[in-house]
């Protein structure tokens, strides 16, 4: 090839160079600048990153001081005093009652009371042993009557029951309960001979002449044995009249 027409080769392949560096943003040397290209179309979005990892902790603060205590406040004032309520009325006088009676003159010369006495022996097993009139005063009064006396209950090998108990006017006490004991023996031969009192108090009972006697019998459910009231000593049947016992 010739020489001229290799120079001219070269000095094309020099000004190609040359136009492609003046067009590159990387030099910006004598040539001018190029035309700017047409921009790249927007990327997408990139993945939501990952929750960082929780924080550690932090220390307790310290304690603060104690503040000081705040003073009482001031004592209030005393209010007004209220008015006075009005003034109730005086209610009706009652009716005058009726006097009362005159109490019972309660010396020793009018406490009534009597005492019947036997000195005899009485064998029934069964009925009356003995009767005593008493003379009541009051009818809101109750009597008081006590017998006394040996008693005796003999049922030999065998099991038996008396009773001994006190009537008014041949009626027991209602009022509250009857007057009576008991002497029971059970399959023995045993014939006690002791000396026994019953007693108690009799209300209801009206005033006058009051027929108080002692009766022996048979227990209920028991049948008749051998018994003896009074045996070699003095029995009594002793009576007294008493005010009333309050309900």
């Amino acid at each position: 090839m010739p020489a001229t027409t290799t120079l001219q080769c070269l000095f094309a392949v020099l000004l190609f160079l040359d136009i492609v560096e003046s067009n590159s943003p990387k030099d910006q040397g004598c040539g001018g600048s190029g035309v700017p290209g047409i921009p790249g179309a927007p990327g997408h979005n990139g993945l939501p990153g990952r929750d960082g990892f929780q924080g550690q902790k932090g220390s307790h603060g310290m304690k603060g001081t104690k503040g000081d205590t705040g003073q009482n406040g001031a004592t209030g004032k005393t209010g007004p005093k209220g008015n006075l309520g009005p003034t109730g009325q005086m209610g009706i006088k009652g009716e005058k009652g009726e006097n009362g009676k005159n109490g019972e003159n309660n010396t020793g010369n009018s406490i009534n009371w009597k005492q019947c006495v036997l000195n005899r022996g009485e064998g029934k097993d069964i009925g009356l042993i003995q009767e005593c009139i008493f003379n009541k005063r009051h009818s809101s009064t109750a009597l008081r009557v006590a017998y006394a006396a040996p008693i005796t209950l003999y049922c030999p090998g065998s099991t038996c029951c008396g009773r001994w108990y006190i009537t008014f006017n041949g009626a027991e006490c209602s009022g509250p309960m009857t007057i009576e004991g008991i002497v029971y023996i059970q399959g023995t031969n045993d014939n006690p001979h002791r000396h026994r009192q019953i007693e108690g108090f009799c209300e209801n009972i009206p005033s006058g002449a009051i027929k108080v006697a002692v009766h022996v019998g048979n227990c209920p459910g028991y049948g008749s044995s051998d018994r003896y009231s009074g045996w070699k000593s003095v029995s009594r049947i002793m009576i007294e009249e008493y005010p009333q016992s309050q309900k």
